[in-house]
């Protein structure tokens, strides 16, 4: 779930939509101090080579739940194979991580793993950050906004929901989205927009999220024709992380433009882009699972690399701890070597 963090960054730019303006307005002169912290101790340690973390996050990845009611083929909530503990995160301690974090925090992001309508908390989660003035974000396979919780999602002041929709007819959309139903994920799209209109709400910025496979990238027009349908306020195609693609696999797109990898002389596939001894998710934001381990990004999905745990120590004292800061030495000699970052998106084109 990393292009959630891309697409804020390119909302800032389109400052005469709704969405920007609101989020601009989250800003605040501790927050814009801090975010420029971050942003100069990055590009020096990416042009030097010398490691400089001055700041706190931007952006924060909070886990409610690692349950999820599909089984989506290259997902481990949908495979159930975690080798780390799974659960819900309780409510007493995601309130002490955002009193930690509000003043320089600049947006949450409710998803690591799982779906997050199934934490019976969540929207109480999103009304308490709403009211700390974070820009909150969240992704849904959308098959829990019936007509009551879609109107609690609008007035918990959710800023932007994305809903995966890997389809627009049912065989198509369960090739990805196994046990789904498209008739659901629709239903509950017009029930999100019914409340929007009704409570004379701008949010959530609502998106239609496209996962670009073999399977469905005939129906990437259809996509926009439906969303432009129902209203929803914009579509994002996103590429297919796979595990075992070396040799090929039946999701990797034949347009190369939708793939993250291309098909090398000797047909085997490999990265589109070279990896590159930069990070700027590990500047400017980190991942929280449920049970309070701090992880680098949304790419350490079985929480294999922890930096701390905030059941022991503060956020600030893991962030600047020896730990982050040996794991932000090994990217900018060696981020290759690296486990994590051998399949990551940096690099990757976004569509609008």
């Amino acid at each position: 779930m990393c292009l959630l963090e891309c697409a804020i960054f390119m909302a800032m730019l389109r400052f005469k939509s709704n969405d920007a303006i609101n989020f601009l307005g989250k800003l605040t002169p501790l927050r814009v101090i801090n975010a420029a912290k971050i942003l100069v101790s990055y590009y020096f340690s990416k042009y030097t080579g010398l490691l400089w973390h001055w700041g706190l996050p931007i952006s924060l990845s909070i886990e409610p739940t690692t349950a999820c009611n599909l089984r989506c083929p290259e997902c481990p909530s949908g495979l159930r194979s975690f080798s780390r503990a799974t659960g819900n995160v309780r409510e007493e301690d995601f309130r002490e991580i955002i009193n930690q974090l509000q003043q320089k925090l600049l947006y949450l992001i409710f998803y690591f793993q799982g779906e997050p309508f199934i934490h019976p908390k969540f929207l109480d989660m999103v009304s308490m950050a709403s009211a700390k003035g974070l820009y909150t974000i969240t992704s849904t396979n959308g098959h829990f906004l019936d007509n009551d919780r879609a109107k609690q999602t609008v007035k918990s002041g959710l800023d932007r929901l994305i809903v995966s929709i890997d389809g627009t007819t049912q065989d198509t959309y369960t090739a990805y989205r196994r046990e789904g139903s498209l008739e659901k994920v629709i239903a509950g799209t017009k029930n999100l927009i019914k409340w929007k209109k009704s409570l004379a709400s701008k949010t959530p910025h609502i998106v239609f999220q496209f996962l670009v496979v073999a399977q469905n990238e005939h129906q990437i027009p259809e996509i926009y024709q439906l969303a432009d349908e129902l209203g929803v306020d914009e579509v994002k195609l996103k590429t297919a992380q796979v595990y075992n693609y070396k040799y090929g696999n039946p999701l990797i797109p034949q347009n190369e433009e939708y793939a993250r990898y291309r098909k090398k002389s000797d047909g085997t596939y490999a990265l589109k882009h070279s990896i590159s001894n930069e990070c700027w998710k590990m500047w400017h934001s980190a991942v929280i699972t449920w049970d309070g381990q701090v992880v680098p990004c949304c790419f350490d999905k079985d929480a294999s690399n922890v930096m701390g745990s905030m059941d022991y120590e503060n956020f600030e004292t893991i962030w600047n701890g020896q730990r982050y800061k040996e794991f932000r030495r090994r990217l900018l000699s060696g981020k290759a070597e690296i486990d994590i970052c051998q399949n990551c998106t940096e690099g990757c084109k976004v569509w609008a």
